[in-house]
């Protein structure tokens, strides 16, 4: 991407904008002035994008951009906020307005998951759900930033299977895997085995999953008898951390 230095932003400009967030605009014909991608930070965080050398939809379209020679129009939404984590919460709210499917923000933001548009009966589920105690040997899998309230049953089973960087050994010894989103259980699955990332297929995930290293599980839904002790039940006080960031939690195993 060669964009020209007129995108600066001076140092008492920063400091007034203070924690912000913002917009990237696409400016082409058609386009109608749609934003692609919806971010958040200070000083100069703004501008970061412009020098990335990643390989995702974001830098696809500044590349094209840059080809036809224009430049994104970068907007500032919100500005001079008190913290990071109100610039979070406009953040979700934004992505979750405009639609993580018109944006190429890869997820709704670090965090943002929990702070976002969610349906009322959702909430409920979520704040009334009871402890339960895990007896079976089981795998709980934290998908928060995929989950979706309204996602299909496939698509449930497709980004709890996979991929994941683990012990296959360790993951064997599991005979059930649970869907975990907000500390609550959202599905059991019966576990028939586990194989690499790049020897598996998800028919409804659009992004590349043939990672080396990662693995994935073929399964089906749990029998009754299992999947009504734990659907719906709270694991998040018994069985992970307080600020814990990994995703797995064997017990059991």
């Amino acid at each position: 991407m060669n964009f020209d230095m007129d995108f600066t932003i001076p140092h008492e400009v920063a400091e007034r904008l203070g924690y912000y967030v913002y917009l990237y605009i696409d400016p082409r014909p058609g386009k109608s002035g749609r934003p692609f991608y919806v971010g958040k930070g200070r000083g100069r965080r703004a501008l970061a994008h412009l020098m990335d050398k990643s390989e995702s939809d974001k830098t696809r379209v500044l590349k094209e951009l840059s080809e036809a020679g224009l430049k994104p129009r970068i907007e500032i939404l919100a500005r001079s906020l008190p913290d990071g984590e109100t610039a979070l919460r406009i953040e979700a709210a934004v992505i979750d307005l405009l639609g993580l499917d018109n944006l190429t923000n890869l997820v709704r933001g670090s965090d943002s998951i929990e702070l976002g548009r969610v349906p009322l009966e959702e909430l409920i589920f979520q704040y009334t759900a009871k402890s339960v105690k895990i007896e079976h040997p089981v795998i709980l899998i934290r998908i928060n930033q995929q989950f979706r309230p309204d996602m299909s049953e496939e698509k449930l089973y497709d980004v709890t299977r996979g991929i994941w960087k683990l012990s296959p050994d360790r993951a064997a010894q599991a005979k059930y895997a649970c869907a975990v989103f907000e500390g609550v259980v959202r599905e059991v699955y019966e576990i028939k085995r586990w194989l690499p990332a790049e020897q598996l297929e998800f028919p409804t995930r659009t992004e590349d999953l043939k990672i080396q290293g990662r693995w994935g599980f073929e399964g089906r839904v749990a029998p009754n008898e299992v999947r009504s002790k734990y659907r719906g039940g709270s694991v998040a006080k018994d069985y992970f951390a307080k600020g814990s960031q990994n995703p797995i939690r064997y017990v059991n195993c």
